[in-house]
């Protein structure tokens, strides 16, 4: 499984899936934050699989030796 998402974008799901994550314990509290895993763990992996199924790179490829 090779990465296909850049620094910036790992960066932001990161963020993104902890402020998600955390309407499960603050604010409303509804049970729908538990999405917020989604962009945390993709962020965290660096793997995509939507990014996948579309072609899409958000990272620099690996050079050719």
């Amino acid at each position: 499984m090779a990465r296909n998402e850049g620094v910036l974008d790992r960066v932001l799901r990161v963020i993104a899936g902890f402020a998600i994550l955390s309407l499960v314990f603050i604010g409303p509290q509804t049970p729908w934050a538990w999405f917020g895993l989604v962009p945390l763990i993709t962020g965290l992996v660096g793997f995509c699989p939507v990014y996948s199924l579309l072609g899409l790179r958000t990272c620099a490829l690996p050079k050719a030796e």
